[in-house]
């Protein structure tokens, strides 16, 4: 099937419009696109929801492992300094 965009001549990845960003499903111009993020296109709700859970899961790990990190660097609520002070 020919593709309904034009592709980069330089960079032959395809377009974000021609698949499914999580199936890889071929989406075509008389289907339905389920978009996410501006540039993130599914071929259904389902495609599109597993992605927005995949990113929330993604995004909580993140937020718990950058909370763990800053409590390392803290003593009964307050902040301490762990950076090293050269003065000449």
């Amino acid at each position: 099937m020919d593709s309904y965009y034009v592709r980069f001549v330089e960079n032959d990845e395809p377009h974000f419009l021609e698949s499914c960003s999580l199936c890889r499903k071929t989406l075509s111009l008389n289907s339905d696109i389920f978009m996410y993020r501006g540039d993130m296109a599914f071929c259904s709700q389902e495609c599109r929801q597993e992605q927005i859970e995949s990113d929330e899961k993604k995004a909580k790990r993140w937020r718990k492992a950058s909370s763990s990190s800053k409590s390392k660097n803290s003593v009964a609520g307050k902040s301490v300094r762990s950076e090293t002070l050269v003065v000449s």
